[in-house]
């Protein structure tokens, strides 16, 4: 049973517990919870950014494989409140509370770490999602012509291909560097945003196998919160100066 979350969990709690699942759980567990929750604490339903914060920050943790099984080594020795904090984009500072990013304060040092990872990090992911997220309704519009042609189905099929390809290019870039302190809530948003795009791809795919309406519709609903995200990203990025 899906557990919900405290009233503005801390970003450095425990992840299970923010997604209410046990140290158990498997991974499809892992991911219908988180995926229920958001749904459930968006801010477009009522909920608050805040929550969907610590929700992307456990998710960050135990929906890697990797992630998940240091956080349960460091675990074991010093405990899960000590062992929470773990994995990028963990951090509680006021840097990471919301979208819409204040103008930071920082050491020119900072300043020069944030503008490396955007331009290094950031800027390349961007580019890559909007690869996938602009053509998307062009590509639908152009297979709902007739979905069970195949020439049009195997156009659209080679557009989900190119586009999991391009999301394997975002994962290596968001793995390859750490954020620097002054954008840990903007990079748990960037996380969040290509989350969104990697699962409407995965619901796109089993519809092309068996025409279930169903994953058709959660897919394409999917790709248009990632287009919001992306446009919330490109906003926040213009509070950094």
């Amino acid at each position: 049973m899906l557990g919900v979350p405290l009233q503005h969990p801390s970003l450095t709690a425990d992840p299970y517990r923010v997604l209410g699942v046990s140290p158990q759980a498997s991974a499809t567990e892992i991911k219908a919870a988180y995926r229920a929750l958001v749904k459930q604490h968006h801010p477009d339903a009522g909920g608050d950014a805040t929550t969907i914060l610590a929700l992307n920050a456990a998710w960050e943790v135990l929906g890697d494989q990797e992630r998940r099984a240091a956080f349960d080594r460091r675990s074991s020795v010093a405990g899960v409140g000590a062992a929470a904090a773990g994995g990028p984009g963990t951090s509680g500072s006021s840097a990471g509370r919301g979208t819409k990013v204040p103008r930071t304060k920082g050491s020119t040092a900072e300043h020069a770490a944030l503008e490396v990872w955007m331009a290094s990090v950031y800027a390349p992911i961007d580019r890559n999602l909007g690869q996938v997220i602009n053509p998307f309704a062009a590509q639908l519009k152009q297979l709902s012509a007739d979905p069970y042609d195949d020439h049009l189905m195997e156009l659209f099929c080679t557009y989900l291909e190119q586009s999991q390809q391009k999301m394997l290019k975002v994962e290596a870039l968001y793995r390859s560097a750490m954020a620097p302190l002054l954008a840990k809530g903007f990079s748990l948003q960037l996380y969040h945003c290509f989350a969104q795009v990697k699962d409407a791809l995965v619901d796109l795919e089993r519809y092309t196998m068996g025409y279930v309406d169903s994953y058709l519709r959660d897919g394409r609903e999917l790709m248009r919160e990632a287009k919001r995200l992306r446009t919330a990203l490109h906003q926040a990025k213009r509070a950094f100066g």
